[in-house]
């Protein structure tokens, strides 16, 4: 719930609350905000958090709490809003005879992807390519821990086979221990075709090689082809971002491909780029072609289906046309994603 909250200084902060944690507030309400994100102006944290509504509680659960019959998943972990979820493998799992002895994705097609921003895009691309995959996305926790956090999951769910959420990350269709076990579910529960592996809203990083958690992909694209999938690395690539490591292939990129992740895995290149930009990704690429494949991706038709995307394309700030490089990339994985998934 998106709030106007009322400061006892008479002035006004917006808030959201997550009903399902603190309940559901209404006018008149006390609420306990923490608003350390929105005071130091952090991109994604544009907003305070409701804590707590001291003078109303949320009602008890209406499972007991005491045994493991809803499950014991414990997600923000031992923090005061940790929530006890039912994991999709646990004994009391509708799911748990399909996972138990779970152990191979067949071949799927996966996604890897260091931006919450790139799923729509590879959704668009391999929409573009397959109208009718059912694809699932993997919520990992490097950002935004609720999936409710999200509008652009919001806007994405007629799309999606499900959305899964993986270690400290709740809130998805299903709730999983780690990547590993995520994966195995999208798969074998969902029946997914093709998957999507991105951390949700609001990255961390710190302007050095190896302080940002979108570094990750690497390691997912080792437990995807652990698990016998077949890893797609979308690049990030763009030639609006202010940023110097940014510009041309991030060295995020370079990092997670280059020394995070141990096996092979597809890194798309989309045709039709700037030639300035294209030659200087090239450039950037070569090096990670020691262990990965570099394949290059038709772009033909892919802003058509950018632009026809059910939620709005955003990164950083920037639309579709403002970093059209960036989006495109994540086009084409998806693309090459898909055809990956029609060909197994």
């Amino acid at each position: 719930m998106e709030l106007e909250v009322t400061l006892g200084d008479g002035g006004s902060m917006r808030a959201l609350a997550y009903p399902a944690l603190v309940g559901e507030p209404e006018p008149g309400d006390l609420v306990l905000l923490n608003a350390s994100a929105l005071l130091m102006g952090l991109g994604t944290g544009g907003y305070a958090l409701v804590v707590a509504l001291p003078d109303r509680l949320p009602a008890d659960p209406p499972d007991a709490v005491d045994t493991r019959d809803a499950g014991h998943l414990v997600k923000a972990r031992y923090t005061p809003l940790q929530p006890i979820l039912l994991g999709v493998d646990e004994d009391a799992s509708p799911h748990r005879a399909a996972l138990v002895d779970a152990d191979d994705l067949a071949g799927m097609p996966v996604v890897t992807a260091d931006l919450h921003s790139a799923l729509p895009a590879i959704l668009a691309g391999i929409r573009a390519e397959a109208p009718t995959a059912r694809v699932a996305y993997l919520l990992t926790d490097g950002g935004a821990l609720p999936a409710w956090f999200s509008r652009t999951l919001a806007g994405l769910r007629a799309d999606l086979a499900g959305t899964v959420s993986v270690g400290q990350a709740f809130g998805g269709d299903l709730e999983a221990t780690n990547l590993h076990s995520g994966l195995l579910a999208a798969r074998h529960v969902l029946d997914a075709e093709v998957a999507i592996v991105a951390q949700g809203p609001g990255n961390l990083g710190t302007g050095t090689r190896w302080g940002f958690s979108g570094v990750a992909v690497g390691e997912a694209v080792n437990a995807i082809a652990t698990l016998g999938g077949r890893p797609v690395g979308s690049l990030r690539i763009s030639d609006a971002d202010p940023r110097p490591r940014h510009r041309g292939l991030s060295h995020h990129s370079a990092t997670a491909y280059g020394r995070v992740a141990l096996v092979p895995a597809d890194l798309v290149l989309p045709d039709g780029l700037e030639p300035g930009l294209a030659a200087e990704v090239a450039a950037a690429v070569a090096p990670l072609a020691i262990r990965h494949r570099i394949v290059t991706v038709s772009t033909e038709g892919l802003d058509a289906a950018l632009r026809a995307s059910p939620v709005p394309l955003s990164t950083m700030g920037r639309g579709l046309d403002a970093d059209h490089a960036y989006f495109l990339a994540a086009a084409a994985a998806g693309r090459h994603a898909a055809r990956l998934g029609m060909s197994s």
